[in-house]
This record gives C-alpha cells, sequence and structure tokens, in this order.
C-alpha cells in the first residue's frame, strides 16, 4: 500500500527496550517461583501424568513464552533455544508438542513495537525519509522476533522486499544481560528446574555462552548481510535452495532489506504431502551440512521460522545472523571420524575423535563406546536404506547421545567437545529436529557418503545438485587458469 503516517494509537505495543537487567528478569524469575510452587505441589498430590501434569505444562509453556516475548533480546533468544534445543530431551516425549507449541509462537509472533517507533528507527538509520527509499511500506510487521521485526515494501523499481528493523535499545539491553552470563545460566537453570521437577540439568553454563555469543553477533545487521550475501551467491542459481538477496544501499546496522520471499510456512509444511516434506527436508540437510563442507560456513539457528517452503519441493532460507565460519582443518576433523563410522572402523573412528581432540587417549573410554556414541541408534546420519523419522525416534536418538543417563553416559562424561566444533550440538540437535517434526523419510547414510567419502549421490535432489556444482566448477576452472 502507498507510504502513509503510521497511526498514533500503538495501544499495549511495546516501546523502546529497557536495559535495566534487574527489572528485566525479575517478573521471569517470579514466575519461576510460582511454577517452581505449583510442580511441587502437583507432586505432593501424586499427579505428576495424566490431566493435572498436562495442565500444568500447559499453563506454564504460555506464562514462559508470554514473558519471555515481552523480555525481547537475550533472555527471548533463551526461550528459543529452551524450547527448540532443550526441550527435545528434557521433555516427557508426549508433552513436547504442549512446549512445541507455544514457543514457536514466540518465535513467530512477539509482540511488535509501535509504527511510529519503526519509522523513527527506520529514517534514523537511512538518513532520509521512508518515503524517499520505498514505493510503498507496510507498518504492520509480518513477522517479529527477538532482536527486530520484518515489514514488507516495495522498492521505486518494482521489487518486493523485506525489511527488518531492529528494536530501539535492544542492543543496550541484551549487551546489559550478557554482561552477567551467570544470571542467564542461572535462570535457565531455575525455569527448567521448574517446568521439569525430576532435577535434570543439560549444560546449561554451555548453553548461556552460546546464546551470549551468537546472540552478540546477531546485533550487528551489516554483519548478517555480508553473511548472507555469501550464501546467496554461493547458492545462487541451485536447483532446490534460495537465499535471498540483499539490498546492500539500504541495509545499516540495525536495518536490514532483502528481497520478499512468499511461500509455505512450518505449520503448513507440517500437513503437506509426505513426498514434500521428504524434499524439503533432504533439501535443510544438505543446505546446513552442505554449507559447512563446501563453504566453509554453517547457519547456527536451525528453527522453523527459519525456512520458507516452496511447492516444487525447493526451499528458502531466512536468517543469516548466526554464522560459524569453519577453517578446512576443523571441518576435516569431522569428516574423518565420519569416514571412520561409514566404514565401521571401530578403532579408527577411536582414533579421529582422540586427534580431534574430543577423548584423550588415557580417557577411560574404549574405542567401541567411542564408536557407538558416533553411530549408535542414529539412522539419521547412517541408514543405508529409506528411514522415516518420527518426534519419538529423534528424542530417544537424542536421549541417547546427550543424556548424562542414556546409553552413551560413560563417553560423554569424559568427552570434551573443541570449541570450534561444539555448535555441531546445536545444529545436529535442530536438524534431528526438524526432520523428525516433518515425519520425513530419506536414504539418510547417503548423504553422509557424499560429504565425507565423495560418494555418488543416491537420491535425485542428490544428483541435481552434483550437476549444479560440477557446472559451476567448470565455468570456474577456465577463468583461474587465464589468471595464473
Amino acid at each position: 500500500m502507498p507510504h502513509a503516517r503510521p497511526p498514533k494509537d500503538a495501544g499495549d505495543a511495546p516501546q523502546a527496550v529497557g536495559a535495566g537487567r534487574v527489572r528485566r528478569v525479575a517478573p521471569l524469575v517470579g514466575l519461576t517461583a510460582r511454577a517452581v510452587g505449583e510442580a511441587a505441589a502437583i507432586a505432593l498430590r501424586g499427579k505428576l501424568a495424566g490431566e493435572s501434569a498436562t495442565e500444568f505444562h500447559v499453563r506454564t509453556a504460555e506464562r514462559y513464552a508470554e514473558l519471555f516475548g515481552r523480555s525481547k533480546g537475550a533472555l527471548m533468544k533463551a526461550g528459543q533455544m529452551f524450547s527448540f534445543v532443550l526441550l527435545r530431551f528434557a521433555v516427557p516425549i508426549e508433552l513436547q508438542s504442549i512446549y512445541q507449541t507455544a514457543f514457536e509462537r514466540l518465535c513467530a509472533q512477539a509482540p511488535p513495537m509501535a509504527p511510529e517507533l519503526a519509522r523513527d528507527v527506520l529514517e534514523g538509520e537511512l538518513g532520509r525519509p521512508a518515503e524517499d527509499a520505498f514505493a510503498e511500506f507496510d507498518w504492520r510487521p509480518f513477522a517479529a522476533a527477538s532482536i527486530g521485526q520484518v515489514h514488507a515494501a516495495r522498492l521505486h523499481d518494482g521489487r518486493a522486499v523485506a525489511v527488518k528493523i531492529q528494536y530501539p535499545g535492544v542492543a543496550e539491553a541484551i549487551r546489559a544481560d550478557l554482561k552477567n552470563a551467570e544470571l542467564l545460566a542461572t535462570f535457565l537453570t531455575l525455569a527448567i528446574g521448574a517446568v521439569f521437577p525430576r532435577g535434570q540439568r543439560l549444560g546449561l553454563r554451555s548453553a548461556a555462552h552460546e546464546i551470549a555469543v551468537r546472540v552478540e553477533e546477531e546485533l550487528d545487521y551489516r554483519l548478517e548481510a555480508r553473511s548472507q550475501s555469501e550464501f546467496a551467491d554461493h547458492f545462487r542459481g541451485h536447483p532446490f535452495i534460495h537465499v535471498p538477496d540483499v539490498v546492500g544501499e539500504l541495509s545499516t546496522d540495525r536495518v536490514l532489506t532483502q528481497e520478499l520471499v512468499r511461500g509455505m510456512s512450518w505449520d503448513e509444511a507440517l500437513v503437506a504431502d509426505q513426498d514434500l516434506r521428504d524434499q524439503w527436508a533432504e533439501a535443510i540437510h544438505r543446505f546446513l551440512y552442505g554449507s559447512m563442507y563446501r563453504l566453509q560456513r554453517l547457519n547456527a539457528d536451525p528453527q522453523p521460522g527459519n525456512f520458507i517452503f516452496h511447492e516444487d519441493g525447493s526451499l528458502s532460507c531466512l536468517d543469516f545472523g548466526s554464522i560459524k565460519r569453519f577453517q578446512w582443518e576443523h571441518a576435516e576433523m569431522l569428516r574423518a571420524i565420519f569416514r571412520a563410522c561409514l566404514r565401521n572402523d571401530v578403532l579408527g573412528t577411536w582414533r579421529a575423535s582422540v586427534e580431534a581432540g574430543m577423548w584423550r587417549s588415557s580417557d577411560p573410554v574404549t574405542p567401541e563406546e567411542a564408536f557407538a556414541y558416533w553411530s549408535g541408534d542414529n539412522a539419521l546420519f547412517w541408514a543405508q536404506e529409506r528411514f522415516v523419522a518420527t518426534p519419538r525416534y529423534v528424542a530417544r536418538g537424542l536421549g541417547r547421545r546427550y543424556s548424562p543417563a542414556g546409553p552413551s553416559a560413560n563417553a560423554l562424561r569424559h568427552l570434551t567437545m573443541p570449541p570450534e566444533l561444539a555448535l555441531m550440538v546445536r545444529i545436529e540437535i535442530g536438524l534431528m529436529s526438524l526432520i523428525g517434526r516433518l515425519r520425513a523419510g530419506n536414504d539418510w547414510g547417503s548423504f553422509a557418503a557424499e560429504y565425507c567419502e565423495d560418494a555418488a549421490p543416491t537420491t535425485a535432489l542428490g544428483k541435481r545438485e552434483r550437476a549444479f556444482f560440477e557446472q559451476r566448477w567448470q565455468a570456474v576452472m577456465p577463468e583461474r587458469d587465464a589468471t595464473r
């Protein structure tokens, strides 16, 4: 629609984010205490299963989602990680959908800022009136998340674009949160202890550090624009993976303008035909792991809202604020471990893991335990025939890999994940969760053989991708030869 001054009656829309750490955290701590009391009361009544427990979890999930949404910044990001990563193996399978529903709504529908505030940020960043930069601008955001919200607009040359505007004051509020990593770790410990009164502890100090590093990067939209442009160039013309182009002249530290993508949402994808869900899951797999091995870049935020699904089986990938840049030798460490697993080489898997710094040769872990840690009950990486994933299977597999009381407990107890590879845990959990929710089927082991053994692809999508990159490589080679 044409530009118009946004209405002044913003209602209850949030204004600039406050930076007072105690004031921002206090309601969440209060909710935690309340949830602890309710959980204790239910436990004392001996009703931790059935209707009473379900009602408790529904009520608690809704309360946390609401308060995380209002807090924005680091604590909201904690809520997103809490929902999409940690609960996968902390919540009973029959209760996971309660938290998935509440927190996915948090990721997609966070409370927006007032329209006039959005205009103030946009024009202050661009240094000119919005009408000079855009032919049309919809001041009602169609997406709102932890750091910014997204508006549909149209450029004067006719291009449809999405404009992400960072909340004013959010950077200061986040940095105030992140100055005290102990606060975030303590809050996550309390929150999860309230919701899951069985006393599970899930490495929350590491989770807090991960949140701090990634969220700090996400504050810089110029960094995100550069990362997205790298991915867009890498996948330009790809047969089934698309990354929107950035409009650099309309992107700043707090505004990111990019090509607008329309398609199916995550909720729509979940109820699509099996064939489409299989293709989308394979595309996500190839986008995440293929980027690491070909581009030495990895999108570190594989959550549902970052993908747009298309009816031809293709996929558009969004949000490049959290990118891990790998050195070649670090990717090779993982490749060596996976090659040994593919060959059922127990001693080779152990040696490659030790060389990568994951265990010391003196650790009380047997080669068989190390091999089982990587390969046991993990059909989503090793299956040599078609395997259809389910949420229950994914939860069981993650429990095996990451539960301190699971089958890999001894290997996990002595495992030291090198800092360069620690992010892979989050990627693996996110990817497996997406595949499980899609209930997708494929010959998953063939992907590992492609990535690690340079084996020929066996799937239709894999063959199309191989032809695309081979054609690109052949086009680049003469140019390289000419410059020598």
